[in-house]
């Protein structure tokens, strides 16, 4: 049964942060954008280099290449091809922190809903409290000199 909890709990999450995903358009910006920069220098490596032999080749490096995983199956021999592949792995690094940078920010700011309105609350409490003293204050002033205050219970209220 306990199992059953943590797979509901899992798939709410899930959901929350499909929607979260959604909101966000600039994530969708930078996958394009990611894409974009692979079909470019995977068409101008397949040009270039005599060992890329097809187009979808070019593009499956220049993507390898741009997140790092290197599986090696296609590798630029000529020396263009080995300085656009230089290119694009600084481009992937630069690509692929932003892209982390946006999830990271989606993921952190689910939380500054909760926040805010935790402080809110906190605040309108404040101003309650100080409401209250005012009165209190404003009591204590009028009933004047004639009901002095008891030092015992003035010490209590601090």
């Amino acid at each position: 049964m306990m199992n059953w909890m943590y797979f509901k709990n899992a798939w709410v999450w899930m959901q929350d942060m499909k929607t979260e995903f959604m909101k966000q358009k600039s994530l969708g910006y930078a996958l394009v954008f990611a894409f974009s920069i692979a079909t470019v220098f995977g068409f101008t490596i397949y040009l270039l280099d005599p060992n890329v032999h097809s187009f979808t080749d070019g593009i499956w490096y220049a993507w390898v290449t741009m997140t790092h995983v290197g599986y090696g199956d296609v590798v630029p021999t000529s020396f263009l091809g080995r300085s656009l592949a230089s290119l694009l792995i600084l481009l992937g690094l630069a690509v692929f922190a932003l892209f982390t940078a946006m999830l990271s920010t989606i993921l952190i700011g689910r939380d500054v809903g909760y926040i805010a309105r935790d402080e809110n609350q906190i605040l309108l409490e404040l101003k309650r409290l100080h409401e209250r003293l005012d009165q209190l204050e404003s009591t204590i002033h009028r009933q004047g000199p004639e009901h002095p205050v008891d030092e015992s219970s003035a010490s209590q209220m601090e």
